[in-house]
């Protein structure tokens, strides 16, 4: 690391990046964004279905090539990203962590301590042996969660985690999600950041220090959180995004 991990540490950019998806690439998914995201930060990115959220996670994560533009990481950033359907494989709880720690360059015989101190972090200790897949879905994402906690990563791009979940699960993966977000930082590593995308705009309010409004593919609003839900600013920065947070939007 090249300089002192601190809140407020540049980690990630996105320099006027554009993708194209589909037949031909000729479908474009982003325009133009530029964006810095900072260590310490909690960025929430909303809008309507196919605004581009997703693309833009993927894209932060660097599994999504850039038709043109740059993306920038600090050197040393670790990055977890999980999904709104988080991936598991027909293994015991514990062994999908193991394996995930493996594949990230631990040896084999140091995963099993490791994979149930995050288990236990996430109070899942109880499930360690079950079947991955048969957990529910709300259980499934908490160990999705403590595999990344696993990995000590400084960034989490978290792609809508608690959308397909009940009430009683989407406020225990949240808490969960806080709880990681809020842990102190390991010696020599930045404070936890984390990048999530959401349709709950409540879960917005309380999550986040800085709200991303997309739409088409392109940036509609970049504010402190404050600010993106005061009426009155987001109105004159940006009258579509303040139609979506009406509910406004078609």
């Amino acid at each position: 690391m090249s300089a002192p991990a601190s809140s407020g540490s540049r980690l990630l950019a996105l320099q006027q990046a554009s993708v194209r998806l589909g037949a031909g690439a000729q479908r474009p998914a982003l325009s133009v964004v530029t964006l810095t995201v900072h260590a310490g930060e909690r960025i929430a990115l909303v809008g309507p279905n196919g605004s581009g959220k997703s693309t833009l996670l993927r894209c932060l994560h660097g599994l999504q090539p850039l038709a043109n533009g740059q993306r920038e990481l600090a050197p040393g950033v670790r990055m977890a990203m999980l999904f709104q359907r988080p991936y598991l494989l027909r293994l015991s709880v514990r062994h999908n962590l193991q394996l995930g720690l493996w594949m990230a360059g631990l040896p084999w015989a140091q995963t099993r301590q490791r994979a149930l101190q995050a288990l236990a972090r996430a109070e899942l200790s109880d499930l360690a042996e079950r079947p991955a897949r048969a957990l529910s879905g709300g259980q499934q994402q908490r160990v999705a969660l403590a595999r990344a906690w696993a990995l000590q990563p400084d960034i989490w791009l978290l792609d809508e985690p608690t959308a397909s979940l009940d009430p009683h699960a989407k406020r225990e993966v949240e808490a969960l999600i806080r709880a990681f977000g809020d842990e102190p930082a390991a010696p020599g590593r930045w404070p936890a950041t984390l990048v999530f995308a959401s349709h709950n705009l409540g879960q917005v309010k309380r999550l986040a220090s800085r709200v991303i409004c997309l739409d088409a593919g392109r940036v509609l609003a970049d504010l402190p959180v404050h600010e993106f839900f005061n009426p009155d600013l987001l109105d004159a920065q940006s009258p579509q995004a303040s139609a979506f947070v009406k509910g406004e939007t078609p």
